[in-house]
């Protein structure tokens, strides 16, 4: 198969589907809470800072998420894979990655220190927390680490960005605003975590664009994650 027969959807199209799939996806999940605690929609605690609920939302609206934007990548492509760009990435672009990642993981966890500000936010500490049990643990780990930057790179590197890059001079305008969109998906954080996670997503979008595999910025994000992942457990038990 050729890019050529691949045909992308138009640019409102794609932003519609692409917020569709997100917010069916999210649904599902507040459906499993509901299981989950017992309760209706309007009697649900506040689960924003807690792990269990946190973990159970990203893996369950992930995947609904993933088979939505595939669904419609096959009325676009043959391959839905194709069309998202889920393609093996050559080894030079993920040795390039990696090192890219953790110099930015550097400069973002220095900068943090020397303005004298904490390293681990508040949310990675009380869904860390929160997440009293061996298995609740082992989950969140699993949610934090693969589920999340699978449907987060499915949707902004995979579809967004195919529906969005169309020639090679609209390249960086698609990379920063995908970023600046995956920045502002996570408002759990404040403005500065905010900004660094625009970074970021600068990085991943640049990774996608000159390799051409969401696979390899589904690594990279979940080499991100991980880190952050091993600092707030280091924050836990040194």
């Amino acid at each position: 198969m050729t890019e050529e027969d691949i045909k992308p959807w138009g640019r409102l199209s794609t932003l519609l589907l692409g917020v569709s799939a997100m917010l069916a996806g999210q649904l599902i999940a507040l459906v499993a809470l509901t299981w989950w605690y017992g309760r209706d929609l309007t009697q649900l605690p506040d689960f924003s800072g807690d792990g269990v609920a946190v973990s159970l939302i990203i893996l369950v609206s992930t995947p609904f998420q993933i088979a939505l934007l595939a669904l419609f990548a096959l009325r676009r492509s043959p391959s839905a894979a194709d069309y998202l760009g889920l393609v093996m990435p050559r080894k030079s672009d993920v040795m390039f990655g990696v090192v890219a990642v953790i110099a930015l993981i550097v400069v973002a966890n220095t900068v943090s220190w020397l303005l004298g500000r904490p390293i681990i936010t508040p949310f990675q500490t009380e869904i860390y927390r929160t997440a009293d049990t061996a298995a609740a643990m082992a989950l969140l780990w699993f949610a934090v680490v693969i589920g999340a930057p699978a449907g987060e790179e499915v949707l902004f590197r995979g579809f967004l960005f195919r529906g969005w890059l169309r020639q090679p001079r609209n390249a960086w305008p698609v990379i920063v605003v995908t970023a600046l969109l995956f920045a502002l998906l996570h408002v759990q954080y404040d403005t500065f975590v905010m900004a660094q996670i625009f970074l970021f997503g600068l990085l991943l979008g640049f990774m996608r664009w000159a390799s051409g595999s969401t696979i390899l910025t589904l690594l990279l994000h979940a080499l991100i994650n991980l880190e952050g992942m091993i600092e707030t457990w280091i924050s836990f038990n040194v």
